[in-house]
């Protein structure tokens, strides 16, 4: 494990997203003669109204050097493969933050590479699950870079035991922090959705309406009236959205607007069990990510057939954990990127939906050349290609083994069943 005392004399480039643990972290190392050089990925954070502020803020914290890493369509590009595993953590959490961290380390370490740099610090606590991804995405990426952690070092702990001491500490020496102790909770941003957890919201008597949302509405304040959206997709991507052609960033851009406006993916809640073993609460916005991942699910369904939903169905999860827990480039998850290629190449048709605060509800799907879904098959009405009496050759071969089963008493009715 790298320690502040390995650091003296050294450059690290820390990850710096201009907040309390950056700008403590920068100004902690250099006080301890180490050469600091920030780098902070732009990954179109909603809540940096001005993004050239970060480097005014770490350079007043100590940074010898400052390198800002556009990576909108890396982010959006994420989001996208996201979408198309239908990758949520236990079901709710679109993995904004997890698949994130995964791209700023992707992004960050070709240019440590071109800068020399051996280094890579974080300011991830010890207790949570970012300290993971950076740790094991980086060691995938680039084994030969070493990861410094100060929540993890006994000197940085030894002055800092939470958000209290770094708030002082920055305020004795005037640094340009946004936060103050009566922040009633922390966030994370990114494109693809902002993550609020900790202060007040560590309370379950506090309900996730607690939260003020930082892109979007809550249902109540939403607009009175429905609002139709289409989305087209082609290949497994949308291309359009509303007739207007979009590319991956501007889709994701774009349904964050619309689904916002309507409350969608605003304050999700959830109490999850984090990598290290503990459970923590979210609560989590992701307007853009659930508006485009719920049109692709009404997609999925009409295409996909009984065996490929349950394969489906199983890598959904697995990928949904491994990024979640920053295995996101490893080889397992590159298998189900492969598997989920015959998917992807299905997956083309247009969808509508209707939106009422908070609330999507399908309208209609068209265009859709790779669907299994017949009108006249399903129908009650006309027997069309299937023949209801063809199902009495069908119903015969199941019942021998359900016949079996309770000849030999192997069929044990439950409790509210026992009278028969």
């Amino acid at each position: 494990m790298t320690k502040l005392a390995d650091l003296k004399g050294q450059t690290v480039a820390f990850a710096a997203s201009g907040g309390l643990d950056s700008c403590t972290v920068t100004k902690w190392l250099t006080e301890h003669g180490v050469r600091v050089v920030c780098f902070t990925a732009d990954i179109a954070q909603p809540d940096e109204s001005n993004f050239a502020e970060i480097e005014d803020r770490m350079r007043a914290c100590g940074a010898d050097e400052y390198v800002a890493v556009p990576l909108h369509e890396m982010i959006a590009e994420s989001g996208i493969e996201v979408i198309q595993f239908q990758a949520r953590y236990e079901g709710a959490y679109w993995n904004t933050t997890g698949i994130g961290r995964h791209v700023i380390v992707a992004g960050l370490i070709p240019e440590m590479k071109k800068r020399g740099i051996k280094i890579l610090g974080h300011g991830a606590t010890g207790r949570g699950n970012d300290q993971v991804r950076f740790q094991l995405c980086t060691n995938m990426l680039a084994p030969d870079i070493a990861v410094y952690a100060p929540w993890r070092d006994e000197a940085f702990l030894g002055t800092f035991r939470g958000r209290t001491e770094m708030i002082d500490y920055c305020e004795k020496r005037k640094l340009p922090i946004k936060v103050s102790k009566a922040a009633p909770y922390s966030t994370d941003a990114n494109l693809l959705g902002l993550t609020h957890e900790a202060g007040q919201l560590e309370q379950l008597t506090v309900g996730p309406w607690f939260v003020t949302p930082g892109m979007g509405v809550k249902p109540v304040d939403a607009p009175s009236a429905p609002e139709d959206v289409t989305i087209d997709f082609k290949l497994g991507r949308p291309v359009s959205i509303n007739g207007k052609s979009v590319n991956a960033f501007q889709a994701i851009q774009l349904a964050n607007a619309i689904g916002g406006k309507h409350a969608i993916g605003i304050c999700t809640h959830l109490v999850e069990n984090r990598f290290v073993g503990i459970k923590s609460r979210g609560v989590y916005e992701a307007p853009g990510m659930e508006l485009l991942g719920t049109a692709y699910a009404y997609l999925m369904q009409l295409v996909l057939d009984r065996r490929s939903r349950e394969l489906f169905d199983q890598l959904s999860p697995f990928v949904a954990k491994q990024i979640y827990q920053g295995y996101g480039f490893d080889l397992a998850t590159r298998m189900a990127r492969n598997a989920l290629v015959p998917v992807i190449e299905q997956m083309t048709g247009t969808i509508q939906m209707k939106l009422y605060k908070g609330g999507i509800h399908f309208e209609s799907a068209t265009d859709v050349p790779s669907q299994l879904y017949s009108e006249s098959n399903a129908s009650m009405e006309a027997i069309g290609e299937f023949n209801h009496a063809d199902s009495e050759g069908f119903l015969r071969v199941l019942q021998v083994s359900a016949r079996s089963l309770a000849v030999n008493g192997q069929v044990v009715p439950p409790s509210w069943a026992k009278s028969v």
